[in-house]
């Protein structure tokens, strides 16, 4: 295994350090590997500073370097990933040209290298390197497999029946915040990220890169649904409703409903609910200026977020920018006397919303969303802002039928005719005895 670097700064592997976005950390990663770097603690840290380091940069005009990472630090709550790199003196710089027919071996993409970010690759560095004769035969470092990396953390609580679910959620003190839930039916897989930034199993983004275009894509096939909203917001949360990925993370009040979604399926894995806690204060409604800075993002195409520059501290350098400006007109078509004055610190902000219950599904689910930025993530182990706790559910078979005794069911948690009829249907199944 090894940590691939790429970056479009110039000359940033030659410096003291580099800081990413935690939101460019894990792209282009198996799910099996991320899911022992969800968290970022000792273990995980030390596991990073052992691989090996192929550091790059955005193109095909400049080599490549390896090395390793003399120290990983996090910065700003988590939201930032401070990297100090280590070039290997004995391994002089690699040109493109000789790393290119080496891509498949090392599971290096063409679109990799036109993004910044840090992928974990399994594939040994030194052996493909050495294989072809174009570095010195250095010793490596001892090889790292995915059998050595951290253990995905257990959660502090566990739940094997409604009843010591509900002593876990009563037993649990917030200090007086308000709270919401999150149920995954398999915890070692499910992140607490939004559908547009989920990746396939080899790390790539499945939907983001589209993000503009299936929006608009389902507006102009389903205007009719949508002649009442007023807000992008407001579009956001019914096309989440019917399933198009979107920058909204769900999650409820009722932590029964969260219950049910850890239960529903992967009955063979153990799930988990997701506890959130905030302050009320922090807590956004549907006609926020923060949620449409948020959630007009969604209308600007891929490339035009990629060029947004965050570099700058100055609030009124950084509106100047092309890419912000356009999603200045974008937040004006639904707020014309919103100030033309947009935060950065907001566009990469992770904020819980109320939107309006605008169908049965949100009001029974007790709904509320967490509305994700620009390239923003949630740390799995919780930030400052929004506090995260996890309990552990198993006996999933047994659990749902207590809740079905509960009336928490697919009829009712999903209260359409189509959903109430297939769960009659099921209901009333002939079973031998």
């Amino acid at each position: 295994m090894f940590n691939f670097l790429v970056t479009s700064t110039k000359g940033a592997w030659d410096r003291l350090g580099y800081e990413y976005d935690r939101g460019r950390f894990l792209e282009y990663t198996s799910d099996e590997i991320a899911a022992s770097f969800r968290e970022l603690k000792e273990l995980q840290i030390k596991a990073l500073t052992e691989l090996p380091c192929l550091f790059a940069y955005e193109g095909t005009d400049e080599s490549m370097r390896v090395g390793k990472l003399k120290r990983v630090k996090l910065r700003n709550d988590g939201r930032l990933l401070f990297v100090e790199p280590e070039l290997d003196a004995r391994i002089p710089p690699i040109p493109f040209e000789q790393i290119k027919p080496l891509q498949a071996a090392l599971d290096i993409r063409d679109w990799e290298l036109n993004r910044t970010h840090w992928a974990i690759k399994d594939e040994d560095l030194f052996q493909v390197l050495n294989g072809t004769g174009m570095v010195p035969n250095v010793p490596a470092s001892p090889k790292i497999d995915k059998t050595d990396l951290p253990p995905v953390s257990a959660p502090e609580f566990q739940a094997n029946s409604v009843g010591t679910f509900i002593e876990n959620v009563l037993g649990l003190d917030h200090g007086g915040r308000e709270v919401f839930y999150r149920g995954h039916s398999n915890r070692t897989k499910y992140r607490l990220e939004p559908s547009i930034f989920r990746k396939d199993e080899r790390g790539n983004f499945i939907n983001q890169d589209a993000e503009d275009r299936m929006y608009r894509e389902l507006l102009v096939s389903n205007s009719a649904d949508f002649h009442g909203d007023i807000y992008t917001l407001d579009r956001l949360v019914r096309m989440q409703h019917y399933s198009l990925p979107t920058r909204l993370l769900d999650i409820t009040s009722n932590p029964l409903i969260a219950l049910y979604f850890a239960c529903k399926s992967n009955l063979d894995h153990d799930g988990e609910v997701v506890v959130f806690a905030m302050d009320r204060t922090q807590i956004k409604y549907f006609d926020s200026d923060t949620a449409s800075c948020i959630a007009n993002l969604t209308r600007l195409p891929q490339n035009s977020k990629d060029d947004i520059d965050y570099s700058s501290n100055d609030v009124r350098k950084f509106n100047r920018q092309k890419a912000i400006k356009q999603l200045l007109h974008f937040i004006k078509e639904e707020k014309p006397f919103f100030e033309g004055r947009i935060d950065p610190r907001h566009l990469r902000s992770v904020v819980c919303v109320k939107g309006k219950h605008t169908n049965n599904r949100i009001a029974f689910q007790s709904g509320a969303f967490l509305l994700f930025g620009h390239d923003a993530t949630l740390d799995e182990s919780g930030t400052p802002e929004i506090a995260v706790q996890r309990i552990a559910v198993v006996n999933k078979r047994s659990v749902i039928k207590q809740l079905d005794e509960l009336n928490i069911n697919e009829s009712t948690v999903f209260p359409y005719i189509e959903n109430s009829a297939k769960y009659i249907a099921q209901k009333f199944t002939f079973k031998e005895a």
